[in-house]
């Protein structure tokens, strides 16, 4: 049996806050994680340890991170942190499969880092890892009206599935939403389930979120865990929130429109195959 969950956030500039927050969450799944024969997806929103401050600040973040993994320091009582370190123990602590929205990572350079959202199953062994692909270098109707993530970021290049023990995770991150071909990769690489760590602004959610999210479920026959921030942080930025499953057929099976939350729902891999069946879209793709 496999469940399905996406955790809701509002997260701050500070990594002991956050971590604490996702704890208090996982702890609602406690009884049903700690289950034989149940297992658990949890899926973070982007930015889940570290978020209302500037890129450069995550920069900052993702160097401090690289030294303390060298074992320099990873005491994080004492604000010294290890990002996969802390998400893997939370990973192994509520025994489940955790989808780490996104972190930061330095790059090799030193002068960037990518914007990567981690798996860990529920030893705590990381399984897959995924450096977001399309940068938000945008410009927006709100209060910061330019988004330029490739100045400090680095984007990825490659496609990621993370093997669960039922099920196959495609990972996804944010604003790749807009760009189906990345969908229908890792539909092509045998994907399940496809998560989607995001950050959306109110202005850009408000307008597309749902859709596009509804699309991707639809076009790929796949379910979708969107795990979103929300509110107002700490640097002013607003997120839209909305974090939400979606079915293989496009239907919303939980959601959580504002505040801090959890939702869950059943995977059901008969369902899955039985659309797949009646539609076959898989066979009818012309264009590789």
């Amino acid at each position: 049996m496999v469940k399905l969950s996406a955790i809701q956030l509002n997260s701050v500039p500070n990594v002991e806050q956050n971590i604490h927050a996702i704890a208090k969450q996982l702890a609602i799944l406690s009884p049903t994680s700690n289950n034989s024969g149940v297992d658990h997806i949890v899926v973070l929103p982007e930015c889940c340890l570290f978020f209302g401050a500037s890129d450069q600040a995550q920069l900052l973040l993702a160097q401090q991170s690289e030294n303390n993994s060298k074992g320099f320091s990873k005491d994080i009582s004492k604000g010294k942190h290890d990002l996969q370190l802390a998400l893997s123990q939370l990973a192994k602590q509520y025994n489940v499969t955790l989808i780490g929205g996104t972190i930061p990572i330095v790059t090799e350079g030193g002068d960037k880092f990518t914007n990567t959202s981690c798996a860990f199953n529920s030893l705590g062994e990381l399984i897959a890892r995924y450096d977001k692909i399309h940068l938000f270098d945008v410009n927006v109707a709100d209060n910061e009206k330019t988004y330029y993530e490739s100045r400090y970021t680095q984007a990825g290049n490659k496609a990621c599935i993370a093997k669960a023990p039922l099920v196959n995770i495609g990972l996804s991150v944010c604003f790749d939403v807009r760009f189906p071909l990345l969908y229908q990769k890792l539909s092509d690489l045998g994907a399940d389930i496809i998560t989607v760590p995001s950050a959306f602004t109110r202005v850009t959610g408000k307008a597309h979120w749902q859709t596009l999210l509804q699309a991707r479920a639809i076009e790929n026959q796949v379910y979708i865990i969107a795990a979103g921030q929300e509110g107002v942080h700490a640097n002013g930025r607003e997120t839209w929130g909305h974090s939400m499953i979606i079915s293989p057929w496009g239907e919303i099976l939980a959601s959580l429109d504002q505040g801090e939350g959890i939702i869950t729902c059943d995977y059901i891999p008969q369902e899955i195959q039985r659309i797949r069946t009646s539609m076959p879209l898989i066979s009818k793709k012309i264009i590789n």
